[in-house]
Formats: structure tokens, sequence, C-alpha cells
């Protein structure tokens, strides 16, 4: 299994209120360069986008310090979704064969290891930024 190491750091903080805040940031840059959804282009999938909303609704079922943990690799993420042309582990999802799902594993600049998911629709080929969280 290969890494892609970021040039990102983890976000510091422990607590929820301080790493989103900061987090958030960060987002917000990226969906003012947009009108629609907020998007990144990735380097592994051909410059194509991958959108980062549904990101957000699936850290809002998580409990209050996962949703922290989670939260300070963002920028490291976003990172690697741009940058990265290490292949990802690719596999259906079991629940809904129109899915794959691709994992794809980072190093922060700090070498904290991270796994970050991306879902794409097999019928319209739209990539979706789900969930991160640490190895």
């Amino acid at each position: 299994m290969e890494f892609f190491q970021s040039s990102q750091k983890r976000l510091p903080g422990t607590r929820y209120k301080e790493v989103y805040d900061q987090a958030f940031e960060h987002y917000k840059k990226i969906k003012k360069r947009t009108k629609r959804q907020p998007y990144v282009r990735s380097e592994y999938f051909g410059k194509q986008k991958v959108f980062l909303n549904l990101f957000w609704l699936h850290l809002d079922q998580k409990n209050w310090r996962d949703r922290a943990r989670r939260l300070r690799y963002f920028i490291a993420a976003i990172d690697l979704i741009k940058n990265s042309k290490i292949a990802p582990k690719s596999v259906f999802n079991p629940n809904k064969k129109t899915e794959l799902l691709h994992r794809f594993f980072g190093k922060t600049k700090d070498n904290y290891p991270f796994i970050l998911q991306v879902k794409e629709n097999l019928n319209t080929k739209r990539k979706y930024f789900i969930s991160i969280f640490p190895k």
C-alpha cells in the first residue's frame, strides 16, 4: 500500500469548534470559486471534479469528538485529492452496485497516516468526497 505524502499538516486543536473554524475557512475559499456545488479537480481522475458537499453531510452524522478527529485532516485531504497520482483501493459499494468506493491513503506533513474515501456514481460518473479518518 502506497501513501501520498501531503504538503499540509494536521489542523491544530482538540475541540470541535477550534478545528471546525479552521477547516470551514478553507472550505469557504473553495466554495467562493463557484456559484454551484463546491469542488476540487483531481489529478488522479484526469482533472475531473470531485464534489465536496457530501462530506459535510456525512460529518454531521458523527459525534463531536469524532468530528474534530476527522476535521483535523481536512486540508491534507484536499491536497491529496488535488495532487495524488497514486492509485486508490477501489471496491464496489456492497449496498449499491452502481457506486464505486475509492480509498486513498495519505500522510500529513507531520507523518500522521489517514484514509480518504471518494464515492463514484457509475451511472453519472460524478465523484463525491465522503469521508476522512485517521489510519
